[in-house]
């Protein structure tokens, strides 16, 4: 009966429903950094997700975000016996800009085009046919034996795309009815399209800016030139002391001690990949571990004067907005306070850090060798004869501190998407056979939860 299942599962992509389904999901033009789709973010809820859930037994309600500018909130569960061992599921339907006017012709954003072995829209990858995979895959299971064997819970968030504001305060307020046993969602990309991944947890992400505003106005580089100090010439001597030549983090306290000898062995698993730069990031580490063992320093954008339009003056101010990435075995409390005892003693006392309006996202990993994470990889092996690539954590950042932290639950992450997705950029897209195999991997791993097997928690 579990090939059954897997069947069903494989069956809902073959026959063009799934394709059906995320076209209409993908009509929901749900933008949260877009004031003028607030509505569009709750008919999301209220029209795609709840009559769907409701349709297979599931008590849920649409809540208000507590945080001022932050989208609505579904919660949702399926309780069949308290006894019976709970998953908890999350996803979220908002997407970025659709940026309509990028995307090559033919395409539109909030309409699905399929066009050879993939299907374009926003929300193609990220996030909506990711949870929609997942629910569909808890249909399947249902639909072959009347029940799942477990309990679901499920929180489906319309802010992640600027930053996930309120998250933690809804996990906080509904901590007790929200306990379960597991988290298993879905994000991200696959490491290569034909092999499924899991990853346990994100790289935290703090951004930040550097300011030196030393006066009014610009000054004529001929009058005061050598007389006057420059901005520009004092912050990029400051970001220079951060990170060497080659983007070495030269900050004593941003430099992690979680790499042990077992992530090394875990990430050692991983294949190599020839799209990174060899010479830079950290000297001694391979890709696998620049990426997802250690952290990295960017500057995501700097100015002073006019770029656009430079004249001969010497600037009054000039700034920097930067963001460390950064894995747990990093202070999270001390990333700011750090670089600003480091630019004081080397000397920059004129450079402000201040940091940037932005929600800040925390480093978060479960053991590669936990039960849960052993217990999915067997899943995945069973359903699809291969071997997962397995992730301490991802490279980029997710609010998954809201569950592992606050909520205390173990993590597992299996994503539905490949790295050339096109995430948060034009043509983005989902391919056929990531979300065929997708619904197949899902389906088995909620059989076996429910045949009885999975580990209680710990």
């Amino acid at each position: 009966m579990r090939s059954d299942s897997v069947a069903q599962a494989a069956a809902y992509a073959d026959n063009g429903q799934l394709q059906a389904d995320l076209a209409a999901w993908v009509a929901f033009r749900t933008e949260s950094q877009n004031p003028a789709q607030r509505d569009v973010l709750y008919q999301y809820l209220r029209s795609a997700i709840l009559p769907r859930l409701q349709t297979n037994a599931f008590d849920g309600a649409i809540y208000d975000n507590p945080v001022a500018g932050g989208g609505p909130f579904l919660l949702a569960d399926r309780i069949e016996d308290p006894a019976l061992p709970v998953v908890l599921i999350y996803g979220h339907g908002d997407v970025i800009w659709g940026q309509d006017d990028a995307w090559e012709a033919g395409l539109a954003p909030f309409e699905l085009t399929e066009r050879g072995a993939a299907l374009f829209g926003r929300g193609a990858a990220d996030n909506k046919v990711q949870h929609l995979i997942n629910i569909a895959a808890l249909e399947a299971v249902l639909a072959v034996q009347g029940r799942l064997g477990f309990n679901v819970k499920i929180v489906i968030e319309m802010s992640e795309e600027i930053g996930s504001p309120g998250l933690a305060e809804m996990m906080r307020s509904h901590r007790e009815t929200l306990q379960a046993d597991v988290l298993i969602a879905s994000d991200g990309p696959r490491l290569e399209p034909d092999t499924p991944t899991l990853f346990m947890g994100s790289r935290g992400a703090l951004n930040f800016d550097l300011v030196v505003d030393l006066r009014d106005g610009a000054h004529h580089s001929g009058n005061w030139g050598g007389l006057l100090a420059d901005p520009a010439v004092i912050l990029t001597q400051a970001l220079a002391s951060i990170c060497d030549a080659r983007g070495q983090i030269k900050v004593p306290e941003w430099r992690p001690d979680s790499l042990t000898p077992e992530i090394r062995a875990t990430l050692a698993r991983l294949p190599e990949t020839d799209s990174s730069d060899p010479d830079w990031g950290e000297a001694g580490l391979t890709a696998a571990e620049r990426a997802y063992g250690w952290n990295s320093f960017a500057i995501l954008a700097m100015s002073s004067g006019r770029p656009e339009a430079p004249v001969n003056a010497i600037s009054g101010s000039a700034r920097a907005h930067c963001q460390l990435r950064y894995v747990v075995g990093t202070d999270a409390d001390d990333i700011l306070p750090a670089l600003r005892r480091h630019l004081a003693a080397a000397g920059f006392d004129q450079v402000e850090v201040r940091e940037a309006d932005s929600v800040p996202m925390r480093a978060t990993r479960l053991d590669p060798d936990h039960p849960w994470v052993r217990f999915a990889e067997g899943s995945i092996q069973r359903t699809t004869g291969k071997t997962p690539h397995v992730l301490p954590n991802l490279a980029g950042s997710l609010p998954n501190e809201c569950f592992s932290d606050i909520l205390g639950l173990p993590t597992i992450w299996i994503p539905h998407s490949y790295l050339g997705c096109n995430q948060h950029a034009p043509n983005e897209h989902v391919l056929k056979s990531i979300f065929r195999e997708g619904m197949q991997v899902m389906a088995g791993l909620f059989w076996d939860i429910g045949a009885g097997r999975p580990p209680r928690a710990l």
